[in-house]
């Protein structure tokens, strides 16, 4: 296997294929690599053969695929759902926040701590579930238990919160609370909107 000398460290074929497939975002193709490694077409796919051939035999998470535009990694199947997880966790934190999520958060912010029976009689519908998307995108946790019957679950915000909405700490918030509970008036228990 040929090797090349670039700032005196010498690379084989290989290493310069694997290095190129995986910093692509779309096949290359055959030509495109032997411009790269300055070596045949078949040192490329022999190269090629060879990385394929260590990818399956290997206990690795990627594969060597073969393209009608040419060769590129992937994942293999076995990991898609590992990865695909990854992912879907990054898309949901950026998706913004909906009308609900927003009356929750604002509830919470201004009274906390706070029970879910309190939120949903402030905002007269249920909050199971905008109270869980919350909690998974970081914005709320869980501050304890009331003394109370039942014991219900407390609901705060966390430091997520205040970055999200630009505020460098509590006593900025507080600033804000003072301002906006002047002019508002919470249902209390029982009551609604």
């Amino acid at each position: 296997m040929m090797e090349k000398k670039k700032s005196g460290q010498a690379l084989s074929t290989m290493a310069i294929l694997e290095a190129a497939l995986f910093l692509s975002h779309e096949p290359l193709s055959l030509e495109k690599l032997r411009q790269v490694c300055e070596v045949t077409h078949q040192e490329i796919r022999e190269s090629l053969e060879k990385i394929k051939m260590e990818l399956e035999k290997e206990d690795r998470g990627l594969v060597l695929l073969e393209t009608p535009q040419g060769y590129q990694l992937g994942t293999k199947p076995e990991a898609a759902a590992y990865i695909e997880r990854m992912f879907f966790e990054e898309e949901y934190s950026s998706a913004p926040l909906s009308r609900a999520a927003l009356e929750t958060l604002a509830i919470i912010a201004l009274k906390q701590p706070v029970t879910r029976l309190e939120i949903e009689n402030i905002r007269g519908v249920k909050a199971d579930g905008v109270i869980d998307n919350l909690i998974k995108r970081g914005l709320i946790r869980v501050t304890g238990r009331r003394e109370a019957l039942g014991r219900p679950i407390l609901y705060g915000i966390t430091e997520d919160f205040l970055q999200y909405f630009g505020l460098k700490d509590l006593a900025e918030l507080e600033a804000l609370k003072k301002l906006w509970l002047n002019d508002t008036v919470f249902p209390g228990v029982g009551e609604t909107k």
